[in-house]
């Protein structure tokens, strides 16, 4: 009798993406860098890569979310602080980034749902998971509504501030960065190309186009 060979079945490890974002230059994108690590070690994972980028959540033409796009595969995690960082997205838009996600068979887990932390476990029976992708993708829409509700109220404040202060006469719109011009003047007529002049000041290509055009000597 030849001894009997017992076969183990190993479930692999879903891969884990974590994305941070930052809607300007000015703000630190890495920021919430720190509460993803301690949260992913508190659920023995690991984040295989990080994606960060100034953009803001209200486009969807964001290169860094549609490279981990690209990469991810069906079963793996794209995790972020708060559902904002991915979407504060008209409705048009999110459903049109919502297909994708769902198309790819990639589970968004975010730290503000509480129901979407099962997805960080390997080991959920195919109801459980079923149940979960419907009860997770009803959270998902509820946030992305209200993110989109604050970014719209957030804007509308400013308008009206913008007013006010307009008919008061107090308005004197955005200050300019006098240094920042400069240098990026200077760097245009030494023939530094766009890309090279976001990577070395981490300005804007539209603010870069915006001192070509206004200085003729360029």
């Amino acid at each position: 009798m030849y001894p009997l060979r017992r076969t183990i079945y190993t479930v692999p490890m879903n891969r884990i993406y974590a994305y941070l974002r930052a809607s300007t230059k000015e703000q630190d994108a890495n920021r919430g860098r720190k509460a993803l690590e301690d949260f992913t070690q508190n659920a023995s994972r690991s984040v295989s890569s990080w994606f960060e980028e100034n953009e803001s959540g209200a486009i969807l033409k964001r290169p860094e979310l549609f490279r981990l796009l690209e990469i991810a595969q069906q079963g793996d995690i794209l995790l972020v602080e708060q559902v904002d960082r991915i979407s504060r997205l008209g409705t048009q838009d999110w459903e049109l980034l919502k297909s994708i996600i769902t198309t790819k068979g990639i589970a968004v887990v975010a730290l503000d749902l509480p129901t979407s932390y099962q997805f960080m476990k390997i080991d959920s029976d195919e109801f459980t998971k079923r149940m979960l992708v419907a009860i997770n993708s009803m959270m998902l829409d509820m946030l992305a509504a209200v993110a989109r509700k604050d970014y719209e109220d957030r804007r509308r404040r400013q308008a009206e501030g913008i007013k006010k202060a307009k008919n008061l006469g107090k308005y004197k719109g955005r200050r300019i960065n006098h240094n920042l011009h400069e240098n990026i003047t200077a760097l245009l007529n030494s023939g530094k190309s766009y890309n090279a002049i976001v990577s070395l000041l981490g300005c804007s290509k539209s603010t870069i186009s915006k001192i070509a055009k206004s200085n003729p000597r360029i």
